[in-house]
């Protein structure tokens, strides 16, 4: 491929997911696993529940007993005894007779269906019942959340809080998971100065890497952050020293052709295998990949919609890609455009940040262009895109968005 030729969005995001593998894997625990990606198929190894379990506060009964039970011509059974969640007594309903469970407990021999506690009026030895219980009822059979052997996450699926709940309910304490990434962030410039620190006039502070770092760790990926100056040495010696430490690295600034965009130069000296630097995209055009030493390295310009779109178009998903995911990106829901989107160049692929109203109907897509550019990446909920070879997206068309909350 010749150097430094524009190449399109979708050919940049597959020449860099074809060039990055997943890490290896990690056993960790259950409480740890939240967001992380299942390496390996998990299967139950318990039913759950383990018995056939009452769902409500009541009487276990047998549904015939019952079943001309009414408010005007009540059925008397005799109580027999009590079972509470996770009891061991052997309890037996038998014709004529019901037993007081309480949510969870063991459903006794005998019983096929239980009877809810408003619609019983205990007496001393006697239950009365009002209503009638077809077989069943308020009954949860053995093995109806989980049952053992099934399959309950497929590798590459990303852990909610929901499927850990459901490893642990199905007898396991941990999970085999993709190692996340170790990530190095480094802006160059010698106009940048790290948060915190006095501002001295014509300064401004590292926003980009900070921002790109809070994604990272939504992630779960650890991150180093670094600032250099626009000094070929500094930027050489900080590119070696975090090499051996990092499993990627992503640079901010210096992605340009200026004399002091020089990045790519330097990472040219050390030897990376440059994939592609130039996308036709907007805003982000000056993005580029490639390897170092078997790492992935993401150049990403320094102005703040261009550093955090080609972050989120390409370097996160490569990200995404080391840790496992299967489907790597942001996701995407339909919306509906309140307003005609225009683009300026029909050969690129434009994006535009807004926000997203709810309505009764599909999500509305509102612009957040006029805002300032800081303020537009703050506030957006999502971005869509006018894809390469369109201008205009006109207003009520139902089109993809990213969302980024």
């Amino acid at each position: 491929m010749e150097k430094h030729l524009a190449i399109g969005l979708h050919e940049a995001l597959e020449l860099t997911l074809d060039r990055v593998s997943s890490l290896g894997t990690e056993v960790i625990d259950l409480a740890d696993a939240v967001d992380r990606v299942a390496a390996s198929e998990l299967f139950a190894k318990i039913d759950s529940p383990s018995v056939d379990a009452s769902m409500k506060d009541g009487y276990a009964v047998i549904s015939k007993d019952v079943a001309i039970a009414s408010p005007l011509k009540p059925v008397r059974l005799k109580l027999v005894g009590c079972a509470a969640a996770g009891g061991r007594q052997d309890l037996r309903v038998e014709d004529g007779t019901t037993v007081q469970v309480l949510t969870g407990a063991k459903v006794p021999t005998g019983a096929n269906a239980v009877v809810s506690s408003e619609f019983a009026s205990p007496e001393t030895e006697h239950v009365l019942f009002e209503i009638d219980a077809a077989p069943g009822r308020n009954i949860l059979l053995r093995g109806s959340d989980v049952m053992s052997g099934k399959s309950l996450i497929k590798p590459g699926r990303r852990l909610t809080p929901g499927m850990v709940g459901l490893m642990a309910a199905a007898g396991h304490s941990r999970v085999e998971v993709f190692r996340s990434p170790s990530v190095a962030i480094i802006a160059t410039g010698d106009e940048i100065v790290a948060p915190g620190q006095p501002l001295p006039e014509g300064k401004l502070y590292a926003s980009n890497i900070t921002a790109l770092g809070a994604w990272c760790r939504r992630y779960k990926m650890d991150v180093r952050m670094a600032i250099v100056k626009d000094d070929p040495g500094e930027i050489f010696e900080i590119l070696t020293a975090v090499l051996d430490d990092v499993d990627a690295i992503i640079t901010s600034g210096g992605a340009w052709t200026s004399d002091r965009d020089m990045v790519a130069q330097i990472l040219a000296q050390l030897g990376w295998e440059e994939i592609f630097h130039r996308i036709r995209i907007g805003p982000g055009k000056a993005v580029g990949f490639g390897l170092l030493l078997g790492k992935p390295v993401f150049v990403l310009p320094g102005g703040p919609p261009s550093n955090l779109m080609g972050f989120l178009q390409i370097a996160m998903p490569g990200l995404m890609r080391l840790a496992g995911h299967y489907q790597p990106g942001l996701p995407e829901i339909m919306v509906r455009l309140s307003a005609d989107l225009r683009g300026s160049h029909a050969n690129w692929t434009q994006f535009i940040f807004g926000k997203i109203e709810m309505n009764h109907e599909l999500p509305t897509f509102c612009s957040l262009r006029n805002e300032s550019r800081l303020h537009a990446m703050a506030e957006a909920d999502a971005i869509v895109t006018i894809p390469e070879g369109q201008t205009v997206l006109a207003a009520g068309s139902v089109v993809p968005a990213q969302l980024m909350s």
